[in-house]
């Protein structure tokens, strides 16, 4: 079983940045790919970027590329979501997911594991 926390989510200003962190209670998650997707009501929950357990595959959705980065801790349970130039659109409910499914340039499918989700509000 794996635990996952989600820290750093928060009120930002448009044009602002935010770094949110996913730490995984067990080092099992280092040899899992990770992502992230969020929420939001009445939509479906998307994914926003995803990484392999190696870090050499990346998906990002293509709303945010160019302004977000993951990456892998040195631990490698750790993974990390840099978000700059935040539009209001961005808001939302930001979940960090483990052992999901990335395939090269396909959609990742989420794995089993979630965290409890943290709030990134861009205010305008």
């Amino acid at each position: 079983q794996v635990q996952l926390a989600e820290s750093g989510g928060g009120l930002v200003q448009a044009g602002g940045s935010l770094r949110l962190t996913c730490a995984a209670s067990s080092r099992t998650a280092s040899s899992l790919n990770m992502g992230w997707f969020r929420s939001v009501p009445g939509k479906e929950r998307e994914c926003v970027a995803a990484i392999s357990w190696g870090g050499n595959r990346i998906y990002y959705t293509g709303s945010v590329k160019g302004r977000f980065t993951i990456a892998r801790g040195n631990a490698k349970n750790t993974v990390y979501l840099q978000m700059n130039s935040l539009k209001v659109e961005d808001t939302a409910v930001y979940y960090c997911n483990a052992d999901l499914r990335l395939v090269n340039n396909a959609y990742p499918i989420a794995g089993s594991f979630w965290g409890q989700g943290t709030q990134v509000t861009v205010s305008s």
